[in-house]
């Protein structure tokens, strides 16, 4: 019995540990995605399937931030600048963007397919970025073979510019790399791409709704309807949405531009050209001629070195300008419908102070028949009057002619009355 017994408790075991392996094998494969991932070196784009922890050592981000990214949650536009990347919640734009690469959620929008051939438009091949693959990968030697990421110089410049500072001469090659047009990063090009879909997005459905409301609204102004009010009632349902849509984007822009440390922390290749210049100085070390105060004061002056982020802020000022533009339409648009509104509330109050003149009218000329009835009444009782002798053809129509005429006689005195109380208009 006891024998029967461990055999049946170790199938239990087996059937619950497999049960538990399969759940989380379950579990496993819901957290895998697959992501578009658009690199910087080539611009290509290719699909990837990877799991969330893989994201996440990836691109250095937490598992709340990966939250916001989610397609089945309601999270409100949001650009967050991490340490090593800048994750985007704009519209059909789902993506984490690093110094190296975007990683994108498939959506189904057709504004995504746009925003991605931009996003590879914008993004051409890059020597730098190699350069720094290069450097990231094999390690940072001390000579000059690896200095090209620092300001793009060729070994014979690393040459001349170690001769020129053994014998005192100023090096002039910084004057010429600042003479060049200035590029911008990989991860500006990328966030560009996706404010600029985003806005592309919002400005099409609002257009399309200008379209649709305008001649709504002025058909309903000339024939106030059930199917007209229908249509003007889901316009200004869509005009609501789209509003808030727009609003939470351009609150976004406004929140970035409005603090200096948000926008610095999205400076990803030059915090990763300043992590890789520490480990070149780390690794060839400091001159022992150098003098300590020097040191002292360069080291000073690198910890309170903050990025400049004119650069980025005239960029989202740009877009911010945009998303504004298409706010100043929709309030226009809702504006309108407001006007709209208050148009057919005043043709109704008229209509509903006519329908209360002609009901007080015909109530009004109700109680004077109601009068005439009374009188036709007493003179229909079978009970012998004097007024009953005499011709009764002449008396019948003398009491007719009196009645028909007192009754006309009330109704022009109401009519009289009510227009000079304006209870009736003219």
């Amino acid at each position: 019995m006891a024998k029967l017994r461990s055999i049946v408790e170790e199938e239990k075991g087996k059937l619950a540990s497999t049960m538990i392996g399969g759940y989380r094998r379950k579990a496993i494969v819901t957290l895998v995605k697959t992501w578009m991932v658009v690199s910087a070196e080539t611009g290509e784009a290719r699909v990837e399937d990877v799991d969330k922890h893989s994201i996440m050592r990836r691109t250095g981000l937490p598992a709340r931030d990966l939250r916001v990214l989610d397609p089945h949650l309601s999270n409100p536009s949001s650009i967050l600048g991490r340490e090593r990347s800048i994750v985007v919640n704009l519209e059909h734009i789902k993506a984490i963007i690093t110094s190296t690469e975007v990683l994108m959620i498939n959506s189904s929008n057709p504004f995504f397919n746009r925003f991605l051939q931009d996003l590879q438009a914008r993004v051409p091949p890059s020597n730098k970025v190699e350069t720094r693959k290069r450097i990231s990968n094999d390690g940072v030697d001390g000579d000059c073979e690896n200095k090209p990421l620092l300001g793009e110089k060729t070994h014979d410049d690393c040459d001349d510019y170690s001769n020129n500072a053994s014998e005192g001469i100023p090096d002039d090659s910084s004057n010429n790399v600042d003479a060049a047009p200035k590029q911008l990063p990989f991860e500006f090009k990328a966030l560009e791409a996706c404010i600029e879909s985003a806005c592309t997005c919002l400005e099409s459905e609002t257009q399309k709704l200008e379209e649709e409301a305008y001649p709504a609204l002025d058909e309903l102004t000339s024939e106030i309807s059930t199917l007209n009010l229908e249509r003007v009632k889901l316009i200004k349902n869509r005009l609501v949405a789209l509003s808030g849509r727009v609003q939470k984007v351009a609150d976004q822009l406004e929140h970035l531009l409005d603090d200096d440390n948000d926008m610095a922390e999205m400076y990803l290749t030059q915090k990763l050209n300043d992590g890789l210049l520490d480990q070149t100085s780390l690794k060839e070390g400091y001159n022992s001629t150098f003098d300590e105060n020097i040191y002292e004061s360069d080291e000073s002056d690198s910890v309170n070195d903050k990025p400049d982020v004119e650069e980025l802020e005239m960029l989202l000022e740009a877009y911010f300008a945009q998303i504004n533009g298409i706010l100043q339409k929709l309030l226009s648009m809702s504006e309108y419908v407001g006007d709209t509104e208050d148009y057919i509330n005043i043709m109704l109050d008229d209509k509903r102070n006519e329908l209360l003149q002609v009901s007080i009218t015909f109530s009004t000329i109700n109680m004077i028949i109601n009068a005439g009835i009374v009188v036709v009444g007493l003179f229909g009782m079978n009970v012998h009057i004097d007024l009953f002798d005499g011709d009764p053809d002449y008396k019948f129509w003398t009491v007719f002619g009196c009645t028909v005429g007192g009754c006309i006689l009330l109704t022009l005195v109401f009519i009289w009355w009510g227009k000079s109380t304006y209870l009736l208009s003219e």
